[in-house]
């Protein structure tokens, strides 16, 4: 299975605060993504001056098809960048990792992700979108999706509602099936009868986490799930520790969250959602592909950003083959 991710072309700019308080302080809702404008980017800077952080590119899609193309998943990227240092950080390191880059250059600056990471790990994104809003439907081609067998479409996309009724649409008339990622409780909210109508006519396969199924269903997840699962053929619902829930077929499956020492939760759901996928393209079942969901989950809160080092993939794959070899 070849996967085509489309989504926010941003950086991530790491930032490690030492107390909640400074949340407030930027009004900022621990936990949430909350768009920003340039003014209130500068704020955040300035809030944050004195805090050490680290820079990784990211953007939710980017992340999981930075996770899918390390199992060996053939994985392309569409976003639009600015022509700056950001910008060239960002293509960089999608070439670097053997990701295609189906890239535009906008007229805006990169995008950059403002990810303060509380003291109990929790992450909360005060997001510049920059060059990356600039990304229209005028911009997707109907060729960019050959070759590939499944779109991935990162929540946090949704609101420009116009992209993507055009790109799922291209990617159903290619014979791709759609995967999406609900992203955020508040995009949930601001976008629930629109995500209702993708659900119903073009998604294949749904991730959440507690808080967005809520949003979505108003139920509680192991409802939620099913209720999910009744509207596009399969469905997932990430329980933090307590793992996650997996509906396909006439199936619901739990699946337990592995032991990890929690320094970070950035990148948690889109790594979930790259060993799925990774499950999916061999043919697992939900509880195999769910149960790599959940490795590389609880493998990447271990360390600061959204991606996993590279030396730690050997022992993730080594790992891998034990599920793999094992449907009980």
């Amino acid at each position: 299975m070849n996967v085509i991710g489309i989504g926010n072309a941003l950086v991530d700019v790491i930032l490690p605060v030492e107390s909640d308080n400074i949340l407030k302080e930027l009004d900022l809702p621990k936990g949430s993504m909350q768009l920003i404008d340039r003014k209130w980017l500068r704020r955040i800077q300035k809030g944050t001056s004195h805090v050490k952080a680290e820079l990784a590119s990211g953007g939710s899609a980017a992340n999981t098809v930075h996770g899918l193309a390390a199992l060996g998943v053939e994985t392309g990227f569409i976003g639009s960048i600015g022509e700056d240092e950001f910008g060239s950080f960002f293509a960089d390191d999608l070439v670097e990792k053997g990701i295609k880059p189906l890239l535009r250059f906008g007229t805006e600056p990169t995008g950059q992700a403002m990810a303060l990471v509380s003291p109990d790990s929790e992450r909360t994104f005060g997001t510049f979108l920059g060059s990356a809003m600039e990304l229209a439907p005028d911009h997707l081609e109907a060729g960019r999706f050959e070759g590939y067998d499944m779109l991935y479409i990162e929540g946090y996309l949704v609101q420009n509602h116009a992209l993507i009724e055009e790109a799922v649409s291209l990617a159903k008339k290619a014979g791709l099936k759609v995967a999406l990622d609900l992203a955020s409780y508040n995009v949930v909210d601001d976008n629930r009868e629109f995500l209702k109508h993708l659900l119903l006519d073009y998604v294949d396969l749904v991730f959440a986490n507690e808080e967005e199924s809520a949003s979505m269903t108003g139920l509680e997840p192991e409802q939620a799930v099913l209720d999910l699962q009744k509207m596009c053929g399969e469905a997932v619902v990430k329980i933090g520790s307590k793992g996650a829930l997996v509906a396909r077929g006439e199936k619901l499956v739990h699946v337990e969250a592995v032991k990890a020492n929690p320094v970070d939760t950035s990148g948690a759901g889109d790594l979930f959602a790259a060993g799925y996928i990774y499950g999916l393209s061999k043919g697992l079942s939900s509880r195999q592909c769910g149960g790599i969901g959940t490795v590389l989950a609880g493998k990447v809160i271990e360390f600061m950003g959204p991606k996993l080092p590279g030396e730690s993939w050997k022992e993730i794959k080594n790992t891998l083959k034990s599920i793999e070899g094992n449907d009980e």
